[in-house]
């Protein structure tokens, strides 16, 4: 833990690969092996951007975009979940809140892969869930055709000649800031800070919100998802390299302690724990609180009208905790304070 008041100093020259555009207001960075992190947590700032600029990047795949065709092994792979970053927001002070609007998502590829192996996926035994299994699944990779054009992805089947598409929705899976009192935490994690949350909802025209817990905010993003069914079961989405363009802005001295997304429609929070009923708690708890503040509808009504016309999504249980997204359509609202 780190001590109460200590802070810590980073460079302030941008790296080479982080160059300001044409326009003073959009920062480009690339990212690759070279540069890319495995944990959320205090690092050097590979550049630096103020509230209004917007950041054009890419981020690589959750593989390090080692698996390209079949029969590549998964010894390929240096690291699990590469995030770009971190970017340095200037202005931001613990218990401000970072605003991140997500402008653009493009697959930087015609295709993506999924995977499962031993011990990872919701149907596969773990030291919190052990059950009866005569052999841990085995490694397998499948390879999705992405057509960029009609917006769908291809799945062909390894076990049999079937084939189907189905449609072509971009998101980030691993979005966030550092944690908390210099902590580090694995890419692969979800938590109050972000992290590796899997959802859906991480995608263009929504707006996330996240709480600044050190100086700078210290924001990544990583692990792009061109689909991915509820829950993440298999223990991956179609993973894909990302072309990421987002928007910063600062709220000053105002924060909320999980996850929060919005668009011109719906409210919606993020709850992350084991197990998962402590997840849909938090995201619940957090929902109503947020249209209590600001909506000014008492709590036990908010809680009441939730119950009614409120939802529910699981979007992945495979990870360290558990992700549940509430949400609440605007039009049930009361007018915004």
């Amino acid at each position: 833990m780190r001590p109460a008041g200590l802070s810590f100093v980073f460079l302030l020259a941008i790296p080479l690969y982080a160059q300001t555009s044409a326009d003073p207001n959009v920062v480009h960075f690339t990212a690759s092996l070279d540069n890319v992190k495995a944990t959320f947590g205090t690092a050097e700032p590979v550049a630096h951007l103020k509230p209004g600029n917007i950041l054009d990047a890419n981020s690589l795949d959750c593989f390090g975009n080692a698996l390209q065709k079949p029969g590549d092994p998964f010894s390929n792979i240096k690291i699990d979940n590469p995030l770009t970053g971190p970017f340095f927001i200037d202005g931001a002070e613990p218990g401000d809140t970072l605003v991140v609007h997500i402008l653009d998502l493009q697959v930087d590829g015609n295709q993506g892969v999924g995977t499962f192996g031993p011990g990872f996926g919701a149907a596969n035994s773990t030291h919190y869930t052990p059950m009866l299994e005569k052999e841990p699944l085995p490694s397998r990779a499948w390879y999705y055709p992405i057509d960029a054009k009609r917006k769908v992805i291809t799945f062909q089947a390894l076990d049999s000649d079937f084939k189907t598409e189905f449609p072509l929705k971009p998101f980030l899976g691993c979005i966030g800031v550092a944690p908390a009192y210099g902590e580090a935490r694995s890419s692969i994690v979800p938590a109050e800070f972000g992290g590796n949350m899997d959802a859906p909802e991480v995608s263009p025209g929504n707006t996330l919100y996240l709480r600044v817990n050190v100086r700078g905010a210290l924001f990544y993003f990583g692990d792009g998802h061109a689909a991915m069914g509820d829950g993440e079961v298999a223990g991956s989405a179609v993973e894909v390299p990302m072309k990421v363009r987002l928007k910063f802005e600062l709220v000053k001295g105002k924060s909320t302690d999980w996850p929060r997304l919005e668009n011109d429609q719906e409210l919606m929070t993020a709850g992350i724990y084991r197990p998962v009923d402590d997840a849909v708690r938090i995201a619940l708890t957090e929902l109503i609180h947020w249209i209590h503040r600001d909506y000014a509808l008492s709590e036990l009504d908010a809680y009441e009208l939730f119950s009614k016309v409120g939802r529910l999504h699981l979007t992945e249980m495979v990870d360290p905790n558990y992700v549940v997204i509430a949400s609440i359509d605007k039009k049930y609202l009361p007018p915004k304070k």
